[in-house]
């Protein structure tokens, strides 16, 4: 037998999911609230985290929260890890009577459409585990055992799946950024606010120049760039009121409907693109996945039926 391997290279993990939390809400306040610690103790267990690693995981600013070029790493890592450890630990809880289900998808959609109503599905199917794996990277679904994918991509690159959704695209921003000082009526006028950008090498698609060219505006520059290399920590940085960013539908339908997020604008682009719900062959006639496939068409539908209600008129707006 060799010598056992020894851990003591190894960040303290009671730390780690802090730090997961203050990543992925860029609040050390709202990770507070979830985790039930107070502001502070969030942040020194990231302080304390930062110290056992010798790097700055956040650029701490004024108003504002983000992830350095290796808190970014640490965060992608960070939640993989829980993510497992969560899923063992179901698993071993669980009886061998739970089926499981592995869905594929990009962290977007996951976090701001799935996961806020997988608990309907959790309650009406509690004998069918959902594992979600959330990237960006489009994973073939028989080398890697997956039963199902929700993809945004062109219809070649859908491998026969069904088209569930549009993509289109519009700005989006905090209620609270916008002020009467300083209107935001005219694409031009962004020019004067911080503008969030998405640097991800699988969504090269997605850029506010796509935007500017349906209106017609040329050398844009704004006041200020945010960067971030995941969708939904930009758009959480949009609802802390960092900055205006660019909102795909269905993504950010609940956070308009909420007001948490407004859209300035009428306008909007659509790409070459749009989300398809794509199957893997093996996935086929299994009634575990039949109830989950049938449960996310349903939900889709009632989102279009509640868009139908917002967009009806009321009788006295008819009459006037």
């Amino acid at each position: 037998m060799g010598m056992p391997k020894r851990r003591d290279r190894l960040p303290p993990l009671e730390l780690l999911p802090a730090f997961e939390a203050a990543a992925r809400n860029l609040s050390f306040t709202k990770a507070g609230e979830e985790l039930a610690l107070t502001q502070s103790a969030v942040s020194r267990q990231v302080q304390a985290l930062e110290a056992a690693l010798g790097v700055r995981l956040f650029e701490r600013r004024t108003r504002a929260l983000l992830l350095t070029a290796a808190g970014q790493r640490a965060y992608r890592t960070t939640q993989e890890v829980l993510e497992r450890v969560e899923t063992l630990a179901r698993s071993l809880r669980g009886t061998p009577e739970v089926r499981a289900i592995t869905l594929t998808t990009t962290p977007g959609f996951a976090s701001l459409w799935l996961i806020p109503r997988l608990a309907r599905f959790i309650q009406a199917h509690p004998g069918i585990d959902v594992r979600t794996s959330a990237t960006n990277a489009v994973v073939d679904l028989v080398r890697s055992d997956v039963d199902v994918a929700v993809r945004y991509c062109a219809h070649g690159d859908s491998a026969g799946g069904r088209r569930i959704f549009s993509g289109r695209i519009t700005p989006v921003c905090s209620p609270g950024l916008l002020s009467e000082s300083e209107p935001l009526r005219e694409p031009s006028q962004l020019r004067r606010y911080p503008v969030l950008y998405l640097d991800d090498p699988h969504a090269a698609w997605f850029d506010w120049d796509l935007w500017f060219r349906v209106l017609g505006v040329s050398n844009f520059r704004p006041a200020r760039k945010l960067h971030f290399s995941h969708y939904d920590q930009m758009i959480q940085a949009a609802v802390n009121g960092q900055g205006v960013a660019l909102g795909l539908d269905p993504l950010v339908r609940d956070l308009v409907h909420k007001g948490t997020l407004v859209m300035p604008f009428r306008k909007t682009a659509t790409p070459a693109r749009a989300w398809y719900l794509v199957r893997s062959p093996a996935s086929l006639g299994r009634p575990d996945v039949e109830a989950f496939v049938g449960w996310l068409l349903a939900e889709i539908r009632a989102d279009a039926q509640r868009r139908k209600g917002l967009r009806r008129p009321s009788p006295d707006a008819r009459r006037r």
